[in-house]
């Protein structure tokens, strides 16, 4: 499932309040991401294929099962999606 559009329009980089950008991420960063967030989720692993991305900033939030996770600390740099 992916993030509802409604909430995307009012979601912003909570670094650059710019706009953020739903964005697929490459099989290496979501495997790592998967291990990351493992210790989360006590019966499931959670499931990581998108992120949110920030132009602005240069920042990728991750959404971890359904969850944008828009904390500054735990974004990615755009790099490592190639961007």
């Amino acid at each position: 499932m992916a993030v509802d559009s409604e909430l995307l329009e009012i979601l912003v980089c909570p670094k650059s309040r710019g706009r953020l950008e739903v964005v697929e991420l490459p099989a290496a960063v979501r495997e790592r991401l998967v291990e990351r967030y493992r210790e989360h989720f006590r019966d499931e692993a959670p499931v990581v294929e998108q992120g949110l991305y920030c132009a602005d900033s240069g920042l990728v939030y991750p959404i971890v099962s359904d969850i944008p996770v828009l904390l500054v600390d735990e974004a990615l740099p755009a790099s490592e999606i190639g961007r």
